[in-house]
């Protein structure tokens, strides 16, 4: 299959499975990203998504565009397609790690872009080189203003050249550099500490966060004052004030 998806305990994995193209993504591995993300969004008993890639070469080399002409017959969900869409522009009230095994360019770092969370491999590099192919990074690359100086988004997006992890790292475009057998290892271990958190915690925080940083912060405030209310009255904020005091994990129930 060349996007395997499994449950680990309520975090969901989804991983691309196309190491000999470099795990490039053809309409049919991005029908099951957009399939994924809906289906994990929608399920109370999933806490996160790690998304991921096979082998130790390449995370993602963006779309695969002879795949695209060979093998698309069509057959993808109009609704899958359009939940990948969702998830890179407003992503998912699950937080989603991306746990970059190798170098990921074009597509394949706005893949990464969109995550929540990402943990890259030692020695992998990660760039928007459309403009040398006469493109546009369209999947939300030339929004990289917004997480970094413009300057530097200038630089990534108008040269095309790649830039190693540790220059992601300090920009702050990934979490954490892992050497490249810990990836999936060290994202189920950030996933699994957020999935031990009260969920409707998680939700709003996430949702509060990612506000905080698009909008102005009356907004934010006044999204604030309407999400609490509902998590402060919650069973799951008894259940964990109760378990602090019994100290004993909580047992969440999500309502």
């Amino acid at each position: 299959m060349d996007l395997e998806v499994w449950n680990d305990s309520g975090v969901v994995v989804a991983r691309i499975n196309r190491p000999e193209a470099r795990n490039a993504m053809t309409q049919a591995v991005i029908a099951g990203i957009g399939r994924t993300m809906r289906e994990a969004d929608a399920d109370r008993d999933v806490r996160a998504v790690v998304l991921t890639a096979t082998g130790d070469r390449a995370f993602c080399a963006g779309m695969d565009l002879r795949g695209f002409v060979a093998g698309h017959d069509g057959a993808e969900s109009t609704e899958d397609l359009a939940s990948f869409g969702r998830w890179q522009r407003q992503g998912i009230t699950k937080p989603v790690i991306g746990a970059a095994n190798g170098t990921a360019v074009a597509g394949g770092f706005e893949l990464l872009l969109a995550c929540d969370i990402v943990v890259a491999a030692e020695g992998a590099r990660f760039g928007l080189p459309e403009v040398k192919r006469g493109l546009l990074a369209a999947g939300g690359g030339v929004l990289l203003s917004a997480r970094i100086p413009i300057a530097v988004a200038y630089e990534l997006t108008l040269t095309g050249e790649l830039i190693d992890g540790e220059r992601a790292l300090a920009l702050g475009l990934v979490n954490r550099i892992v050497p490249s057998g810990a990836v999936l290892n060290e994202a189920l271990v950030i996933a699994r500490q957020i999935a031990a958190n009260g969920p409707l915690a998680v939700a709003a925080t996430k949702r509060l966060t990612r506000a905080a940083a698009e909008r102005p912060a009356a907004e934010v405030w006044a999204l604030q004052d309407d999400l609490a209310p509902a998590v402060f009255a919650s069973e799951d904020a008894k259940e964990g004030a109760t378990a602090f005091v019994e100290r004993r994990p909580a047992v969440w129930k999500g309502r």
